[in-house]
């Protein structure tokens, strides 16, 4: 059965620390039970110091410090030996340390004899004259005990400060930081704790595997993205290391900063080889299911706060005994009933809005947070006459809404286009009025200008999702009219007006 370095097995790990050597035997090496120890390092939060990768390693120490307690690594950084492989087909797992033994009672017994001689020397009569007595008793015991009181001052310490703190001081000490021996000793620390690790293994019965999830990579700058792969690199070197690193990251946005960091230049000319270098088993998330899709709209719309602020606000108005503001419940109230019938659109399997919904994560969280926001500045300008119509029989439907909200998000671009071609013909004066064209139609007539300006608008057009779904969208399954969209732009905050703007400019360059 696996031992616990808790309780008493506390007591029974610090006595083989300090007198056996654990052995690595063929048995230990086929144990079945592992335990893994999971660690998440945002690269995000050490984005501020100027060496992120030993942000790394110090979240690393103390995590394994947390995780088996501070007083078995202390002593084990004094007293522990490196766990060695058995010579054979041995099971013998601990074997004791005889010089370690050998020394303590030297000392122990040096100590004892020193102070009987002191003793002595100081209370039997007829030797107290003898000051060779006192001298050679007084010198053997504060020896014996001042070693004793060195390994017990050195385990103190290592308990007191931790490596973490110990790897930060070498990182704020300028006389360390353009020398070679600066890796040297963070290198002697995470030796260290590989080792402890090691002997942790043959304590508890069962293999340890620490893993490491290292996220927020993607938005740091490339020097400090580089200098984490160097740290990994770092902790990998060891063969018998018990660690595992999972890289979450984007390759489209990781690959520039590895070729534009300097540290690594000549040797990442080519970011994707470097990776391919780098990552022993890649995994590429594949492009998720209609279900999958339905599932993290579900779990995004559960985090939504709307439903529950009105209630809580409901109640607290009752128990005050306020009067609540004219018009608020019942707006409140129909704001929430469209909230309601747009997240169920999203969520409906059958519905085909539903299949536009994007991959990732991140940006059905943001169309789950822009929904309702969209919402209620639609029914706030309804109710204050801005757009001309009064109640939901002249207002877009909530379904419209947030197809416009999914349609801002998956092609800002393009929609940013059609917008600028809607704008631009409408302050034209020979031009027809063009409220009566669809969304899809002012696009199409204007695609092949866009098709022009590729190059200044090169990173902005890589927002845009798959174009034969933007033809799908807008042609068949939601084809917006001229109308809609102008009452829709007054209430879009998820489409970044700068692009709209940049296009204006770049098409009033090229028309002069």
């Amino acid at each position: 059965r696996p031992r616990s370095p808790h309780g008493w097995g506390l007591l029974e790990a610090l006595w083989l620390l300090a007198f056996y050597e654990p052995v690595l035997t063929e048995s230990h090496l086929r144990r079945k039970n592992l335990e893994f120890l999971f660690i998440r390092f945002s690269a995000w939060e050490f984005e501020g110091c100027d060496k992120l990768w030993a942000g790394l390693v110090t979240t690393l120490c103390q995590r394994v410090r947390q995780h088996f307690g501070a007083l078995p690594l202390s002593v084990f950084h004094v007293l522990g030996s490196r766990p060695r492989f058995a010579s054979g087909f041995s099971r013998r797992e601990w074997i004791l340390k005889r010089g370690a033994c050998l020394k303590l009672w030297g000392l122990l017994l040096l100590l004892g004899a020193g102070l009987a001689v002191l003793l002595v020397a100081l209370l039997v009569p007829g030797i107290k004259e003898h000051r060779a007595l006192k001298v050679l008793g007084s010198a053997a015991a504060s020896l014996s005990g001042s070693s004793l009181a060195l390994g017990a001052f050195s385990i103190l310490k290592n308990l007191v400060v931790s490596e973490k703190r110990k790897i930060e001081r070498l990182t704020d000490s300028h006389r360390f930081a353009g020398q070679l021996g600066f890796m040297s000793k963070v290198r002697r620390e995470v030796e260290a704790l590989v080792d402890f690790l090691a002997f942790m293994e043959v304590f508890e019965r069962r293999r340890l595997r620490v893993v490491l999830e290292i996220t927020g990579l993607d938005i740091c700058y490339p020097e400090k993205a580089a200098g984490v792969f160097n740290a990994v690199a770092t902790l990998l070197s060891d063969a018998h290391a018990p660690f595992i690193f999972l890289l979450a990251v984007d390759p489209s946005v990781i690959v520039p900063c590895l070729e534009q960091a300097g540290c690594l230049r000549g040797l990442a000319d080519n970011g994707y080889l470097y990776l391919n270098r780098a990552v022993s088993l890649p995994f590429s998330i594949p492009d998720t299911g209609a279900r999958s899709r339905l599932r993290s709209v579900e779990a995004a719309v559960r985090t939504r706060e709307d439903l529950m602020y009105r209630i809580i606000a409901g109640n607290v108005a009752k128990t005050s005994g306020t009067a609540p503001v004219p018009g608020w419940k019942e707006a409140d109230a129909e704001a929430a009933a469209w909230i309601h019938e747009a997240f169920r659109c999203l969520h409906d399997g059958s519905d085909v809005l539903s299949r536009y919904l994007p991959d990732n994560g991140a940006n059905v969280r943001r169309i789950v947070n822009t929904v309702p926001i969209t919402l209620r500045l639609l029914l706030h300008r309804a109710a204050s006459g801005a757009s001309g119509a009064s109640g939901s029989s002249g207002m877009v439907t909530p379904r419209a809404a947030a197809a416009w909200v999914v349609l801002a998000d998956r092609w800002p671009c393009r929609l940013s286009w059609a917008l600028q071609c809607l704008e631009d013909a409408g302050q034209s004066v020979p031009t027809p009025d063009p409220s009566g064209k669809s969304l899809w139609s002012v696009f199409q007539e204007h695609a092949g200008e866009l098709s022009t300006l590729r190059k200044p608008l090169g990173k902005v057009l890589s927002l845009d999702g798959d174009p034969e779904l933007f033809q799908a969208f807008l042609a068949r399954d939601f084809p917006f009219g001229a109308g809609e969209a102008r009452e829709l732009l007054g209430v879009t905050v998820n489409l970044d007006h700068s692009i709209r703007r940049q296009m204006g400019l770049l098409r009033a360059l090229d028309g002069l």
